[in-house]
């Protein structure tokens, strides 16, 4: 696994998200309630619309567009249920989240 720094905790808390691309690969990160960092591919697997424009409860993410819905601690669809977002490993080092992209491909859902 090779970690790439993702971003600082200072730019993401607890029941935000945010964007970043890490390694050409548009990365979501999450904080959820209670304060677990969490890392999903940036786009919606529907239609391709960036998940940060949408809204985050620090629970569920919500996609803009068709108002998709994830549930932000497994990346699982909950609206459609038949869907999910791919997972990047994450760890957090000090006051600096660490992604890994190696081998994670984003979903594309079939609509």
């Amino acid at each position: 696994m090779a970690f790439a720094k993702l971003c600082s905790l200072d730019d993401v808390w607890e029941g935000e998200m945010e964007s970043f691309e890490v390694d050409g690969h548009e990365v979501l990160v999450a904080v959820l309630d209670g304060g677990e960092v969490r890392a999903y591919q940036g786009i919606c697997p529907h239609q391709d619309i960036p998940l940060v424009e949408g809204t985050f409860d620090g629970k569920r993410l919500v996609c803009r567009a068709h108002q998709w819905v994830f549930d932000a601690a497994t990346g699982e669809g909950i609206n459609p249920g038949n869907c999910r977002l791919a997972a990047y490993p994450v760890r957090v080092e000090d006051d600096t989240v660490l992604v890994d992209t190696t081998g994670v491909a984003p979903v594309h859902a079939v609509s």
